[in-house]
């Protein structure tokens, strides 16, 4: 008989666990990742109405899930740089910026997505 799979023999099972750890302490403690989530709960469902087709359901929840990937990174990024100082540095601030930046441009290309997905389902072009 085989033993069965946990977190100590199986590297995929810890690197989940892992995963669903990060996860749920970002939703518990950040407040974008929280409201990002939230929005991925609501718009998985709601996508099923709005998406003309399969191809536009996947690649809107993609686009969602790539800026809940991109917010949790770029909170590791703001957790990382607070841990090594808490003082005024211009260039830490100019890195969370740059995270800043990386979040807004997955929160374009949703727009984008979900707004071109919504054009075409209510024929506004």
């Amino acid at each position: 008989m085989q033993n069965p799979v946990n977190a100590t023999t199986d590297p995929v099972w810890a690197a989940t666990l892992n995963s669903m750890r990060g996860l749920t302490y970002g939703i518990r403690t950040e407040r974008a990742v929280r409201q990002e989530a939230m929005v991925f709960v609501i718009a998985v469902p709601l996508g099923l109405v709005i998406a003309p087709s399969v191809g536009w359901y996947v690649a809107m929840i993609v686009a969602l899930l790539g800026t809940l990937a991109v917010e949790l990174l770029n909170t590791a990024v703001e957790k990382l740089a607070d841990r090594i100082t808490q003082e005024e540095d211009v260039a830490i601030g100019r890195v969370k910026d740059f995270g800043s930046a990386a979040v807004f441009c997955m929160l374009c290309v949703d727009a984008l997505t979900w707004g071109a997905a919504l054009a075409i389902r209510f024929h506004w072009f």
